[in-house]
């Protein structure tokens, strides 16, 4: 009787179970296991009804800040473990997305302001206005069933390395390598994403399509054009790994650069940039910094700050450019004043490779660069001032060059040939007393003082990964009366000697340039410097003293990041 009983009772419980319906699990899948980098991936299935859609995709490879291979980089890390709350060891996809129809339960749309002075301005304020999505603060903010939606985010540490790699420019340009853009300006990353409907700018290229009566869902959105070629992607979809994909190459692929870029366009704004330098002798790695920044966007591998991967490789164009025109400047046109060129060479060539590195990691470089740029708009400014008749006037020895320079230029017109320049004839040679005659009006720089500027010149030019001429023209155009024409192969023998000891100072720190993107440079820099070095004696001294002026306006307006319109 007791053994009917137990069975019967087990019986009426395996029917009472078999009543109620199980929660089924999500039922969900990518339309391809490959993509090329750029593509639409679309994902598909059924969750159960009523429920809101969570899909994680992030890719398979895990970042931790003790994986970096950088020297400079590991010092940063270190600084921000204690204070954004994540450790050495914490790991986290490089590439992370949330797509969801409720973004508000992870963080908030909220306003940011961005561009302009922040020693003017204060921390936090921007002469431009936008919105981003910021992520919540902690990961205890997020409701605790929710939280089991994010993947391969499970602790508050990876929380934390997330939101410092999401929403600060150096963990975007060092981890995630995607940024949203307001203008030129980084100002976060893709993380949490939603239909585009919001109208959001993070939210282009994102549609999702839910049924919460049924529980059927599609949701598709376009993936990183510069994702790394052969990169593995783990899909989520609420809480559940249901597959995953593979991104492939898409072009041309910058291996340390971390762009797909065709080396061609490289090539291009390489000669462009080097015939310029070559002409003013000035700004050139600052210019070339401004094409790989804006146009190639140089990134730098995973872990690597993009400023160690773009500064190495800028140093191409500062050395090769003003090889190109070197042999003309040099000996064709013998308008180079050796003992200036070379002591500035040596003053900065030791600021370059051994002050630079202590004043560099000493400076905050956010100031650094915008008291520079107020020292920049100030040699701008005296620049132009010169060109006044007032001050003309007082530089009798320039004026006459002018015009001898400028009756040449009419007789070479009429006669149908080239206008021949000026040689430089030496008068006296000393350590602080150098004379010569250029277009027979003589000139007096002091050397030792210009070697003494080079050191300075040196620091920046370490720091900033350029040549340092747009802060040595000006200087010999102002303090030492120089005409454009004598102080532009002067300023191409000092950024060689800055270029060959920043370069050594990223071998010693371990950083390498991206191979194809130098080789691009070095041939672009090469032949514009080659170009640059004819077409200078087209220009008048005034024309060149305007385009140095404007050059140097320009870098005022990029140091304070106020160029969002360029």
């Amino acid at each position: 009787m007791k053994k009917i009983i137990c069975f019967l009772s087990a019986l009426s419980v395996i029917l009472l179970f078999s009543a109620v319906p199980l929660m089924a699990g999500p039922e969900a899948s990518v339309s391809s296991t490959t993509y090329k980098a750029g593509d639409v991936v679309k994902i598909s299935g059924t969750i159960a009804p009523g429920s809101d859609l969570y899909i994680a995709v992030a890719e398979h490879k895990m970042f931790a800040p003790e994986d970096t291979k950088g020297a400079y980089e590991t010092i940063k890390f270190k600084k921000m473990e204690k204070k954004k709350g994540f450790s050495a060891d914490t790991k986290i996809p490089p590439l992370y997305y949330l797509i969801t129809n409720t973004p508000e339960k992870f963080g908030k749309t909220d306003k940011k302001r961005y561009g302009g002075p922040s020693v003017i301005l204060g921390k936090g304020n921007g002469i431009y206005s936008t919105t981003m999505f910021y992520l919540k603060k902690h990961l205890k903010d997020i409701d605790p069933a929710v939280r089991t939606m994010l993947g391969p985010i499970k602790t508050s540490e990876q929380w934390n390395f997330l939101r410092y790699a999401n929403e600060t420019k150096y963990g975007i340009n060092t981890i995630v390598k995607e940024g949203t853009l307001r203008g030129k300006i980084v100002i976060f990353s893709r993380t949490v994403i939603s239909d585009q409907k919001s109208g959001n700018y993070w939210d282009k290229g994102t549609s999702i399509n839910l049924d919460k009566s049924t529980g059927k869902f599609t949701a598709s959105f376009k993936t990183y054009r510069h994702t790394p070629p052969d990169t593995a992607f783990d899909v989520y979809v609420n809480g559940v790994k249901i597959s995953g994909f593979t991104l492939e190459k898409n072009g041309f692929w910058l291996t340390k650069g971390f762009r797909y870029m065709n080396p061609l366009w490289i090539i291009i704004g390489a000669i462009l940039v080097g015939a310029y330098f070559s002409m003013i002798g000035a700004a050139g790695g600052m210019l070339m910094a401004a094409f790989q920044a804006l146009v190639v966007h140089t990134m730098g591998p995973v872990g690597i700050n993009a400023a160690n991967v773009l500064k190495p490789s800028n140093i191409a164009l500062t050395l090769f450019s003003p090889l190109g025109s070197f042999y003309r400047y040099a000996k064709v046109e013998k308008r180079v004043a050796w003992p200036v060129g070379l002591s500035f060479g040596v003053g900065i060539f030791i600021g370059s490779i051994w002050l630079g590195k202590y004043v560099s990691a000493v400076l905050p470089m956010k100031a650094y660069k915008e008291w520079l740029a107020v020292l920049v708009v100030l040699m701008g400014i005296k620049t132009l001032m010169e060109m006044r008749p007032k001050s003309m006037e007082k530089r009798k020895n320039i004026k006459a060059m002018t015009k001898k320079f400028n009756e040449e230029v009419a007789r070479a017109k009429a006669e149908g040939r080239s206008a021949e320049m000026g040689s430089i004839e030496p008068v006296k040679t000393g350590l602080t007393d150098y004379r010569f005659k250029f277009w027979g009006e003589e000139f007096t720089i002091n050397p030792l003082l210009f070697a003494i500027l080079g050191l300075g010149i040196g620091v920046v030019s370490r720091s900033f990964g350029i040549g340092g001429g747009f802060l040595l023209v000006p200087a010999m155009t102002t303090l030492g009366a120089l005409p454009m024409y004598v102080a532009v192969p002067i300023s191409l023998i000092g950024t060689c000697f800055s270029s060959i000891g920043s370069f050594i100072g990223y071998l010693i720190a371990g950083y390498l340039p991206d191979l194809w993107l130098a080789i691009a440079i070095i041939i672009g820099g090469f032949a514009g410097g080659m170009i640059g070095s004819r077409i200078q004696k087209l220009f008048s001294e005034k024309t060149l003293k305007i385009i140095l002026a404007f050059t140097l306006f320009f870098l005022f307006f990029r140091f304070f990041k106020i160029e969002i319109w360029i």
